[in-house]
């Protein structure tokens, strides 16, 4: 099944549908109590990611599930060229975006780079890990398609011997709870999606 397409925007619209969503994703698939609180908090999650966001942005939530097997899906399009968000950037107190510690805050630099990239071949940066090209799920929406995911970071924070990006690997919910976290890249689209199998 697949869920209502919920309609976010970066100054809160959609959100509290998207965690109500999530709640009644939960009972169709008759999660236990334990799974659909682990359902909701990979939808607050994407919220808060939506929320922190440079600029205006627009996205589209749902939840895909077949056989125990859910997908959480965020597809944002920024509202803003590259000059724009780097202008933003550049005005703030620090001169360059806030609030990148943490993993989630690794997923928000992806998007951010993306974003700075949207007008060029995406070739991702230091300490992301790393981006494969590969096709973005659905339609084909223009550019040089890529993705990041949560598998090839932790392989990369291995290699690296970073004990400060495990650390924040071992501290996040969606990194220890989620099977697999992609973010396809194409064009002005960035596409976050959260996997993760619940026992039935």
């Amino acid at each position: 099944m697949r869920s209502d397409t919920i309609h976010i925007s970066s100054t809160g619209e959609g959100i509290s549908e998207a965690l109500t969503q999530a709640e009644k994703v939960s009972a169709y698939i008759s999660l236990d109590k334990k799974d659909a609180i682990h359902l909701r908090l990979f939808t607050e999650e994407m919220m808060g990611l939506m929320r922190a966001l440079t600029g205006e942005n627009e996205a589209d939530f749902w939840i895909e599930a077949h056989n125990g097997r859910c997908e959480l899906h965020l597809k944002v399009l920024t509202l803003m060229d590259a000059e724009k968000r780097k202008g933003l950037i550049s005005v703030s107190s620090s001169g360059k975006n806030s609030a990148a510690k943490g993993f989630m805050g690794k997923i928000k630099d992806v998007f951010e780079k993306a974003f700075e990239h949207m007008d060029a071949q995406y070739s991702g940066a230091a300490g992301l890990g790393v981006i494969h090209p590969a096709a973005a799920p659905g339609e084909p929406m223009g550019g040089v398609p890529a993705v990041w995911s949560l598998s090839s970071y932790r392989d990369f924070v291995k290699r690296d011997d970073d004990c400060e990006k495990w650390d924040e690997l071992e501290k996040s919910v969606v990194a220890k709870l989620a099977d697999e976290v992609k973010v396809f890249i194409n064009g002005s689209n960035v596409e976050m999606v959260i996997e993760k199998t619940f026992e039935r």
